[in-house]
């Protein structure tokens, strides 16, 4: 739910009526991860993704039916074969999806995802029927009670959803009473990553562009204010005029951040290098040919930094693609920024093994 906010915020909004499918669950291989979601809205529009197209129209059908009355429940859509050709996964995953009616309720945490909070929304999918969808602050002792589910509580739900919720990644996970079972999925969505580019030149416009486009909020930092302005980077989120190191100093990064050094002259990157290599970041990257990345690094021994921390510098930056233009420059290094983050080797799939899509890094909810 949580992935598409911003639309789901808008038709609920407007006061329509929309039903959303969320896959909750994998087993095997699968295109899209947990918490991947799509809606239909009462006009037959249909926005988002569960499977990149294999199970989308029966999802379709089941959202039609939960639009005329149906109750929530969870659709296990499971291996293609001959017979079920239009309701199978080709790649063999299983995909548990649930499917609801949203209600106008959703609509305050919803705005607030789009607004670009980090959040996570708990709701039971698997129990007693009176219990399915009932959102975790919504859960009360006495509901459960009427359910017939009397060894937990309310309380010990919500401490246990909001301790999932910690881990950074939407998850289904159980809860035992008895003979009883419950099943909660915790959705979470985090506040976008920082990209933090560093010299106002013509690769830095495409690099803001492309990590927009990877859902990045983009600053676009450079001291000199003839090229430091907002209608050279367009597709940065904020253009700073500053000192490279005194910004970076003075904003606040994560374990999530990338900081991507485009300058490549000494008086900027040796201060700001040295200062990011020391940050907890994601990935810290500079650009410039391997005399300069030799003459850089020279520089920045002497300016004290280890060599622990300088093994962290990505330089040159980028894969080896054989880019040229600034485009595919941008391409280039925000392969090598997904690769750095998801531990992948960047060689081509033809020549690796084992699942093309790999689990996600668990990413902590407090790193906003």
């Amino acid at each position: 739910m949580l992935e598409l906010a911003r639309q789901l915020a808008e038709r609920l909004d407007a006061g329509r009526s929309v039903a959303v499918a969320t896959v909750v669950a994998i087993s095997g291989s699968a295109p899209r991860g947990v918490g991947a979601t799509m809606f239909v809205g009462e006009d037959g529009s249909v926005v988002g993704s569960v499977s990149g197209g294999c199970v989308e129209s029966a999802v379709v059908e089941a959202c039609a039916a939960v639009l005329d009355g149906a109750g929530p429940s969870v659709i296990r859509y499971g291996i293609s074969d001959e017979e079920a050709m239009g309701v199978g996964l080709m790649c063999g995953g299983d995909l548990d999806v649930y499917i609801e009616r949203l209600p106008q309720a959703a609509l305050p945490s919803l705005e607030s995802v789009a607004a670009g909070a980090t959040a996570a929304a708990g709701t039971i999918v698997g129990g007693p029927r009176d219990l399915v969808g009932i959102r975790i602050e919504d859960l009360t002792d006495e509901r459960l009670h009427a359910a017939g589910v009397h060894g937990l509580s309310a309380s010990r739900l919500r401490a246990e959803h909001e301790t999932r919720a910690q881990a950074g990644r939407s998850v289904t996970w159980a809860a035992q009473c008895d003979d009883l079972e419950l099943s909660i999925f915790t959705d979470v969505v985090l506040a976008p990553p920082r990209l933090l580019i560093f010299g106002a030149v013509d690769f830095a416009a495409a690099l803001a562009e492309a990590g927009r486009l990877l859902g990045y909020r983009v600053t676009v930092c450079d001291a000199r204010a003839l090229f430091a302005t907002p209608e050279r980077f367009p597709g940065a989120h904020e253009v700073v005029r500053a000192w490279p190191h005194v910004y970076l100093a003075g904003t606040p990064v994560d374990r999530r951040t990338v900081v991507c050094v485009l300058t490549h002259d000494l008086k900027f990157d040796v201060p700001l290098l040295t200062l990011a290599l020391d940050l907890p970041v994601a990935y810290v990257g500079a650009m410039g040919s391997r005399r300069t990345h030799e003459r850089r690094l020279r520089a920045l021994r002497e300016a004290g930094v280890d060599e622990s921390a300088l093994a962290r510098l990505h330089s040159p930056i980028g894969l080896d693609l054989g880019a040229s233009t600034p485009a595919e420059t941008a391409v280039s290094i925000l392969a090598e920024v997904v690769a750095a983050r998801t531990g992948a080797s960047g060689r081509p799939l033809s020549a690796a093994e084992g699942p093309i899509h790999a689990a996600a890094v668990p990413q902590p909810i407090d790193a906003a």
